[in-house]
């Protein structure tokens, strides 16, 4: 008996997307409240926070999760890395016809865990359905809105001359994973994806240290980009140490054999924090004291120097410019 697939009367309107939002989304992400509506009521206290953003790994399984487990921690560490607790998500699918509806089930199912696991609710969605050729599988795009705590403020603008730069674990874990799955590499070691949602640890970090002046979770573009990101918001200059900066051995051997910059791969599951120096190793002790930050590591300091810059200090000594990678060295990796 032949597997079903996606249709593309599944995304016109009736019985049939109706059988399937009903079957695949509303069975694993519903709110228990009646669905129909085209939007839902959302409650908050204080000042909010939105996010949005959209989905295209290739492929969409890859060691450590998937498409599906990556909305959902994309969208929650956007909204961590602002300082929110989040609060509610919606997510948007783009099927093509042919898709097994098995593969949307698992993508919807590890959707529902990490929702879980983050403590948010996927409140509402959409769903459309394109011909074949048209799409690759499944695209999602997903919005989300978080509660700022009173006080807190982690714009990547805020970082200071004198701050401390710390980063949650080791870099590069995510663009490796998902490129060594798309390009059939094995290496000795699997690499997996660090793809977690860190809503949890950036709240226990806030709470136990004072101080906090900037977060970003490193995503497309790496640690490099997204510290230059920092840099430039906050005219300042950012100093690390290479030999401070965890990255795991199979990563960089992966790295070596490929030509490629950890520092530069992508990350799912990690997060920049700029702290005043009196409370970085308040800031090293919260973060190791959760499960998504045991590794985490001081990695540098912020200066008064060239404003938008980031040095690094080699580990021969030198220091060189790392400047934003001109293009992609891992496309669709998120």
């Amino acid at each position: 008996m032949s597997e079903e697939r996606v249709l593309l009367a599944h995304g016109d309107g009736g019985e049939l997307m109706g059988e399937l939002v009903e079957r695949v989304f509303v069975s694993r992400l519903g709110t228990g409240e009646p669905p129909g509506d085209d939007s839902a009521r959302l409650e908050g206290r204080g000042e909010l926070v939105f996010t949005t953003d959209a989905f295209v790994v290739d492929p969409i399984f890859f060691p450590g999760g998937d498409i599906g487990k990556l909305a959902v921690c994309g969208t929650v560490n956007d909204l961590a890395a602002a300082g929110a607790r989040p609060l509610a998500l919606s997510a948007s699918f783009i099927l093509e016809e042919g898709l097994l509806i098995s593969d949307l089930e698992r993508v919807v199912n590890s959707m529902a865990r990490a929702a879980e696991e983050a403590q948010v609710r996927v409140i509402c969605g959409d769903t459309k359905v394109v011909p074949r050729g048209s799409a690759d599988r499944v695209y999602i795009s997903t919005s989300g809105v978080g509660a700022l705590p009173e006080g807190v403020d982690t714009s990547g603008a805020g970082a200071k001359a004198g701050d401390v730069v710390l980063v949650s674990g080791p870099v590069g874990d995510h663009g490796l994973a998902v490129l060594s799955r798309r390009e059939g590499l094995e290496f000795e070691s699997e690499i997996v994806s660090d793809c977690a949602p860190l809503a949890g640890m950036v709240g226990e970090l806030l709470r136990a240290t004072p101080g906090v002046h900037a977060l970003r979770d490193p995503t497309r573009g790496g640690l490099a980009t997204a510290l230059n990101e920092i840099a430039r918001q906050s005219r300042v200059e950012i100093e690390i140490e290479e030999s401070a900066v965890p990255v795991r051995e199979s990563v960089a051997a992966a790295c070596e054999l490929l030509g490629l910059d950890a520092l530069y791969a992508a990350n799912e599951g990690k997060m920049i924090v700029v702290v005043e120096e009196a409370r970085a190793e308040s800031a090293l002790r919260a973060l190791r004291s959760h499960a998504l930050g045991r590794e985490a590591a001081i990695i540098g300091r912020v200066v008064d120097g060239e404003k938008g810059r980031v040095l690094m200090k080699t580990a021969l000594g030198t220091r060189r410019i790392l400047d934003r990678h001109v293009g992609e060295q891992m496309p669709r990796i998120c």
